[in-house]
């Protein structure tokens, strides 16, 4: 069942133990957690609230503007996020992908999306939703107990499928919470609503058009990571996966169709809102879903 142990672990085979070719798992027993790290993460954990909070007093005053200060606080929990993550969820012997060190991972992604686009995009008022459960993410990583073992010797192929499917999460996400805001939006510009969140926000058109641009790139990231599961991911539809990959492809259709509804159609405001959520709530019941009753409730690998 298993090779001889090494230094350091013991490698399970991967015929038995993996689905994924070209990949071995190394199991090294519960790893002990560095003490910088355990003081890292509540220091992390306040910057993100502290920017959360800083954030929340300049929407009361109605500043449309990202203050310097939110920014340079978000890009120092950032960093200190960025670090937790290496050391946590890329161990020198692999790379660990368990239930909550992959939450952390797909929350940094998301931040330094966010962050990145508000160059171009004011994208500022989906911090107050981010930062706090990027706060609660690094914790529970650096806290909780592991779930999965270390997966070591990743293919390429692996590695495409691997990052392509954490950075279509990652937009994806933006775009449900842009949704989210938009649906808030269109809702009190209908009732005549003009006081609150609707004076700091863009134009409704500039936030259905963030919306789209972010939808077009989230489903060409999710395109490939189906593919390349298909390609690289031994049974893809076995019965252990089949949950996950039916839950990916219709999340990739909902999204699909929005698209092709809005390029075609028209479609706009309400129906966009309902198919990006209704998609994002297929899409985390496919990634997370499927890893909590794995990991957590029948303790599969």
């Amino acid at each position: 069942m298993c090779n001889k142990p090494c230094a350091g672990g013991v490698t399970i085979d991967s015929a038995v133990t993996s689905r994924y070719k070209g990949r071995s798992i190394l199991y090294t027993g519960p790893r002990s957690k560095e003490m910088s790290i355990t003081l890292l993460a509540p220091l992390c954990a306040l910057l993100y609230m502290a920017a959360t909070g800083l954030q929340l007093l300049h929407l009361s005053q109605s500043r449309k503007q990202i203050n310097r200060s939110v920014l340079l606080l978000g890009l120092a929990a950032l960093t200190l996020h960025a670090v937790i993550v290496w050391k946590t969820a890329f161990p020198g012997t692999g790379v660990d992908l368990g239930f909550f060190k992959i939450a952390a991972l797909l929350f940094l992604v998301i931040n330094l999306a966010c962050i990145t686009s508000l160059t171009r995009r004011p994208l500022q008022n989906l911090l107050l939703a981010l930062f706090p459960l990027s706060a609660l993410a690094v914790l529970v990583s650096t806290f909780a107990p592991d779930t999965a073992p270390i997966l070591s010797h990743l293919s390429s192929g692996m590695i495409l499928h691997i990052s392509s499917s954490i950075l279509a999460y990652a937009v994806l996400t933006l775009a449900a919470i842009q949704a989210a805001v938009l649906a808030l939006q269109d809702h009190q510009l209908k009732h005549r609503q003009t006081r609150g969140i609707i004076q700091i926000l863009p134009p409704l058109q500039l936030m259905e058009g963030m919306l789209f641009e972010l939808l077009w790139i989230g489903v060409a990231l999710l395109s490939i990571a189906i593919v390349s599961g298909v390609v690289f991911v031994d049974d893809f539809f076995a019965q252990s996966l089949v949950h996950k990959t039916v839950l990916s492809i219709v999340a990739w259709v909902l999204f699909a169709t929005l698209l092709w509804g809005h390029y075609k159609l028209g479609w706009r405001s309400k129906t966009a809102v309902r198919f990006t959520l209704a998609g994002f709530v297929m899409l985390m019941l496919a990634f997370f879903g499927s890893k909590l009753v794995l990991e957590l409730i029948l303790h599969r690998t």
